[in-house]
């Protein structure tokens, strides 16, 4: 894991904290998975491309899937 990898792994793990209380709280189901698996999928995924590809899809599942 590089510098770039870490850096990226932060910025999706806090924004998934934000998904995983918002959906919590709106009772939204999408957007509780999206922030779940926006925490934990950078300890599965590796390479700095990878990540950044597999996190942008997360972030942008909510909009993208009503439920």
């Amino acid at each position: 894991m590089n510098e770039q990898t870490l850096l990226w792994s932060l910025l999706f793990g806090s924004i998934g904290i934000g998904y995983l209380i918002y959906g919590r709280r709106q009772r939204r189901m999408v957007a509780w998975l999206a922030g779940l698996c926006l925490i934990g999928f950078p300890y599965i995924v590796e390479g700095t491309w990878t990540t950044v590809m597999v996190g942008v899809a997360l972030l942008a599942a909510p909009a993208l899937i009503k439920l």
